[in-house]
């Protein structure tokens, strides 16, 4: 069972940011979550395409971009070129979503797709195939620090079964609220992908890292 945590950005204080990337190089982070808002599809701002090009240069590790905009498609050449190894969009905003996903594949990078809390699954119904990533939202987007919304654990069960029965390739991820006390329940629901942001920049980045990758390991090795 292969878990990673992606620390999300969006909770960090961009004055420590030179600081927190060699805190994730020198603990192996492999992926880190990044928000990208325009105000509009939610009503915060968050990081411009010449702050990621310029972060690029601070690791090899991968950059995630979730898009919380109103017209996903127009980013993504800039965002590639910044060097954004995966993009999710929201399904909420797609018009054309299958078209939207085969865009993101025609980059060479791989491509996801976020829901709400309150979005269906069935949504995605015929574009599983083509995911390598579905991001299950378990607060509203747009702001950190949220709480968790507790029925976002049976969605995850769900997707998981969709994931088995068909035997799909994509990556379950969740964002939102995720802490020490319930990154368990997600974990077991079927999650792989872990955002978590406030929980893990709160105080003590690099420790908050070894206390989750801690709580990972003994999960995974309880029978």
């Amino acid at each position: 069972m292969d878990i990673i945590i992606s620390p999300s950005l969006l909770s960090a204080n961009v004055c420590n940011y030179a600081e927190d990337f060699g805190v994730f190089n020198q603990k192996d982070i492999k992926s880190i979550h990044i928000d990208l808002m325009d105000g509009h599809y939610v009503p915060n701002i968050s990081f411009g395409l010449d702050q990621i090009a310029s972060l690029r240069k601070l690791t090899d590790a991968e950059f995630d971009v979730h898009l919380m905009v109103t017209d996903p498609d127009k980013f993504v050449e800039t965002l590639v070129e910044a060097g954004t190894n995966s993009i999710t969009i929201h399904a909420e905003v797609a018009t054309h979503l299958y078209k939207s996903i085969h865009y993101l594949k025609s980059f060479g990078i791989k491509a996801g797709v976020a829901i709400n809390p309150a979005t269906s699954l069935q949504c995605l119904e015929y574009v599983y195939p083509l995911l390598n990533r579905v991001l299950i939202m378990s607060v509203e987007p747009g702001f950190g620090g949220q709480a968790f919304v507790p029925f976002a654990l049976e969605k995850i069960k769900q997707l998981n079964k969709i994931k088995e029965d068909g035997n799909y390739d994509f990556t379950i991820q969740v964002d939102g609220g995720i802490n020490i006390d319930n990154i368990e329940d997600v974990i077991k629901c079927g999650a792989r992908d872990i955002v978590i942001g406030s929980s893990l920049f709160k105080q003590d980045l690099s420790e908050n890292i070894d206390l989750f990758n801690n709580k990972i390991n003994e999960i995974i090795n309880t029978p």
